[in-house]
């Protein structure tokens, strides 16, 4: 039987700050992920200031999850008051990078969704524009930082419980059932940057994170178009074998193939192996089982436990981040891990194997 010290839970996240301490606003909603983004940062204690974006429709749409919050005339309007310690953006991926800068030469931090930009070129110019003004520019990749057993593997890896981690396998399917609600941004190369760019930079941060590595190397990645031919710069498909620093290994998977039969938009699983025991990840439902996520199956020399951690640890790394902004530390995420992560995702992307050239 596995020590219950060993798995005991860490007290669940909350608020770090008092009302009004941290103004924040919302700009760029071609995303949904914008929602998950301002709902952790209200969750541990920051205060929507604005919202803006200039499709009319996508405001409106955001209004009626936060009727309450001021719409703004303008970006500039946002970028002139002083009070607003953070942007938080869920624009078009190509669009992500260019907003980002204005953002933090305007003196104040970003928060992009992943993936925080597309291109090598935008990397170099996001990175330089954090040596220039001093800002944070972070990235959510919620395929970890928004799930609550995500974050407590993470811990269970801290505790030695499963040994050292050499080998993660994590598999990202999703359901393309709204992909009419969908921008044409959605479907384009140059927008969306290719589903290794989108999805696998998730896939990427996790490798990095679990293995204790800071840098690491694409061995091989493959991308394909399937079942979606009236899009011909979309992938639906895509893989990719990783290489760590410290000799860890990983793949991952991801695709647009979840059938509309699973309740829940892809049935997310990380494994993660360790030299004594292992932990399998069933981060949105137990499928065949029951329709609940944050599922976790860990096993080690001394027995298997089946832990749901739902509801119970919360989602720690809003409140880091907020006071990683008010302090200028890093207990969220480094902002070195953080391009890392979507660097790897673009040489994945850049050199892929199209399997298009074979497909019938």
């Amino acid at each position: 039987m596995i020590n219950k010290d060993l798995l005991a839970l860490p007290e669940k996240a909350g608020k770090v700050v008092k009302d009004g301490e941290f103004p924040f606003a919302a700009v760029g909603l071609s995303h949904g992920h914008i929602y998950g983004m301002c709902a952790g940062l209200i969750s541990a204690g920051a205060t929507l200031r604005y919202v803006y974006d200039d499709d009319p429709s996508l405001v409106a749409a955001f209004l009626e999850r936060y009727p309450d919050t001021p719409v703004a005339k303008s970006l500039d309007e946002i970028l002139s008051d002083k009070s607003i310690k953070l942007v938080a953006s869920a624009d078009i991926p190509s669009k992500r990078c260019s907003l980002g800068i204005k953002v933090m030469e305007a003196g104040k931090d970003y928060f992009a969704d992943k993936a925080p930009l597309v291109t090598l070129e935008q990397l170099d110019m996001a990175r330089n524009a954090v040596r220039r003004t001093g800002k944070k520019y972070a990235v959510y990749y919620g395929e970890r930082l928004g799930s609550e057993c995500g974050i407590f593997a993470g811990t269970l890896i801290e505790r030695g419980a499963i040994g050292r981690v050499i080998n993660v396998i994590g598999m990202g399917p999703h359901k393309l059932a709204n992909g009419e609600k969908r921008g044409e941004w959605f479907y384009k190369r140059e927008t969306q940057g290719g589903i290794l760019i989108d999805i696998g930079s998730h896939q990427i941060e996790q490798f990095l994170h679990y293995t204790g590595n800071n840098r690491a190397t694409v061995t091989s990645s493959r991308i394909g178009n399937y079942n979606h031919k009236e899009f011909p710069e979309f992938d639906d498909f895509g893989d990719c074998n990783l290489l760590g620093a410290n000799g860890a290994t990983g793949y991952f998977r991801v695709d647009w193939f979840t059938p509309l039969g699973v309740k829940p938009f892809g049935d997310g699983r990380t494994v993660i192996v360790g030299t004594d025991g292992y932990i399998e990840l069933r981060k949105y439902t137990d499928i065949g089982v029951e329709d609940i996520g944050n599922n976790m199956v860990i096993a080690t020399n001394d027995g298997v436990e089946k832990l749901n951690v739902n509801g119970k640890i919360g989602l720690p790394y809003f409140g880091q981040l907020i006071l990683d902004c008010l302090e200028g530390t890093e207990r969220a995420m480094t902002q070195e891990h953080a391009f890392h992560s979507a660097e790897l995702s673009i040489i994945a992307q850049n050199a892929a194997f199209d399997c298009k050239r074979m497909i019938r």
